[in-house]
């Protein structure tokens, strides 16, 4: 014996690994480094003073974009095609004659834009669920029409200068591709793999075990979890399962499109109440390969949406992923329960919402109302 005194582990102090079985990779959890003091770079905060109509965004409704048309005087979801693609559905292939070490192949397919509301002032959590239902309709509308085509149809949203948006008006973004690209083949080969040794979609047990343990818990219904996920990354980093087994998100029942709406709005309050801010994420919806891909059997995959935010002390201090992030693994600084246990306390009335009606306004305004 040394004489040292044993020390019982605890995930808020000591540093520990922890597994990603989506892909088949480990994190970095050091939730004492919280307590170091923070001299490092200060975001500017987001922008709170949003003009509803700017006759020089030309996302907004009866605005001319940068190809010279004109968008429509819309008054729900509207969608086009992107003015500057990603993926173009004509480009020509390189060829096949190459060294195995510079290996080049054809790359096509669409991309669109979808905005969510006419004003540039209503984001998805002050819309109401009415509205946001619309969104989500829309969202299996355009899986159903490009996955009839392209194997693969990435919806994600960029919210917030902080991810690279470029426009504050509530929009998303679709690519449809002729290939599946490498985050959602490497969870491809993970479900894959996990349901042929268990016998079971890997994300429908995960989202049974989290149910029952709701340490990691944010916001649930009846037919959905939001989970902060035990490997998370990014400091609020969420997880939005549906409870029952569905492969893409245009299989989704009337009732359970509605309940997706609530949990959405419950769960994007509780980001903006956090740090009182129009919190900045990137999200994006994972289901089942299409295109040729329907065919196939696909009863590993389910269905889920991640939201990565970047905020991690406050609305100005964010978290960098870069040195040892980059160079080795990935690392976060707080546990996945502290996080869920913040985010599941906060107030599910929207802080702006809070703010109209004790200066004696009405809510019309701030809660997406005609």
């Amino acid at each position: 014996m040394s004489g040292e005194e044993e020390v019982n582990f605890d995930p808020k102090e000591h540093q520990h690994l922890r597994y990603n079985p989506l892909r088949d990779s480990w994190v970095l959890v050091s939730a004492h480094r919280m307590k170091r003091p923070w001299a490092g770079q200060v975001e500017k905060p987001p922008e709170e003073h949003i003009p509803r109509y700017d006759q020089r965004n030309p996302l907004c409704p009866r605005n001319t974009r940068a190809n010279g048309e004109v968008n429509p005087d819309y008054e729900s979801t509207y969608i086009f095609e992107n003015d500057f693609p990603a993926l173009q559905p004509n480009a020509p292939g390189p060829g096949s004659d190459q060294h195995p070490l510079f290996q080049c192949k054809a790359a096509r397919g669409v991309c669109k834009v979808m905005c969510f509301h006419p004003w540039s002032d209503v984001t998805l959590p002050l819309m109401k669920k009415e509205e946001v239902v619309k969104v989500i309709d829309k969202w299996a509308d355009i899986v159903e029409e490009l996955g009839a085509t392209y194997p693969w149809v990435q919806i994600f949203e960029n919210k917030g200068a902080m991810m690279g948006c470029s426009n504050p008006h509530p929009h998303c973004q679709v690519w449809a591709s002729n290939f599946v690209p490498n985050e959602p083949a490497l969870s491809d080969r993970c479900q894959r793999a996990y349901y042929e040794k268990h016998g079971e979609p890997l994300l429908l047990q995960y989202a049974k075990q989290e149910a029952g343990k709701q340490e990691r818990v944010v916001v649930e219904t009846s037919d959905w979890l939001a989970v902060v996920p035990y490997w998370a990354t990014w400091p609020y980093q969420t997880l939005l399962l549906p409870r029952r087994h569905i492969l893409r998100i245009n299989d989704l029942t009337t009732e359970e499109r509605e309940g997706l709406a609530d949990i959405m709005k419950r769960l994007l309050t509780k980001y903006d109440n956090l740090f009182e801010v129009s919190f900045p994420y990137s999200m994006g919806w994972h289901g089942a390969p299409t295109g040729p891909h329907l065919k196939e059997d696909n009863s590993h995959w389910q269905l889920h949406a991640h939201y990565y935010p970047p905020l991690l002390r406050s609305a100005t201090v964010k978290k960098f992923m870069v040195g040892y992030e980059m160079l080795a693994q990935e690392q976060r600084d707080l546990t996945p329960e502290q996080a869920a246990e913040k985010l599941r306390n906060l107030p599910e009335k929207h802080y702006k919402t809070r703010e109209t009606q004790e200066t004696g306004g009405g809510e019309e305004k701030e809660d997406g109302g005609k």
